[in-house]
């Protein structure tokens, strides 16, 4: 494990488009997430918070990217050929790339998540206090940094899944926006909760509400949860296909 540890360490440092787009999740979350925070204070709105995590909901698309690229590079240029070949057992390699995806993610993520509530506090100040010493913005705060890990291993379960790394882009986000969309246009009250606590995009963000929780069709961390084992589900279909299919 430690040899498949240091060899996706290598290739992901090592391409050029992975710093840009780890820089591109704190950048992306923490410019929406002020811009959100912004308004709030010139309209007012109900969860503060929430309201200062705003680009976790953008950023995740960007680690979406990243995670697919991680696998789909390969796919396309023959280098998981050479992966397998070194590293024949196939189970080792996909968790050594969900355990540095998902440190490198975690990182990314953590560095969002502080300046969007740091920024957010000073931009609210005059509307709501903001801390980390707050239990119910702690668990926002840190359940969105997990929130943009568990996007990671989902889209790299995905990508190992479809391979190509377009199609992964596509169905990874389709996963993400299109329950909301579909919500958002049902008219019967009790599909659209159904469709809330099975989404791992709306279950998922549960977590950054600290107000009205009651209120929810998922409670935060089970909200979390559920992304989790959308996550879980496609690592594990990953993991059998990687077993199953030649490279």
């Amino acid at each position: 494990m430690k040899e498949a540890l240091h060899v996706e360490w290598t290739k992901l440092r090592t391409v050029a488009g992975t710093a840009w787009l780890l820089a591109a999740v704190v950048l992306l979350t923490a410019a929406l997430s002020v811009a959100a925070s912004v308004a709030c204070a010139d309209t007012g709105c109900g969860d503060p918070a929430k309201t200062s995590l705003t680009g976790i909901a953008f950023g995740q698309a960007v680690v979406a990217v990243l995670a697919v690229l991680a696998v789909g590079g390969e796919y396309s240029t023959g280098m998981i050929r050479v992966t397998f070949a070194a590293l024949p057992r196939r189970s080792t390699v996909l968790a050594a790339k969900a355990a540095v995806l998902g440190a490198l993610v975690l990182v990314a993520g953590a560095a969002a998540v502080l300046v969007s509530v740091l920024a957010g506090r000073g931009v609210l100040s005059e509307v709501a206090v903001l801390s980390l010493a707050d239990g119910p913005v702690l668990r926002a705060a840190v359940g969105s940094v997990l929130y943009l890990v568990l996007v990671g291993l989902l889209s790299l379960g995905v990508a190992v899944v479809v391979r190509d790394a377009a199609a992964a882009i596509g169905v990874v986000l389709g996963l993400l926006y299109l329950f909301p969309i579909v919500a958002a246009v049902v008219s019967d009250p009790d599909w659209v909760k159904r469709l809330q606590r099975i989404s791992p995009m709306t279950a998922g963000l549960a977590v950054q509400a600290t107000t009205d929780v009651g209120s929810l069709p998922i409670s935060p961390w089970a909200g979390l949860g559920v992304l989790g084992l959308w996550a879980a589900g496609a690592l594990l279909v990953g993991g059998l296909v990687l077993r199953l299919r030649d490279a």
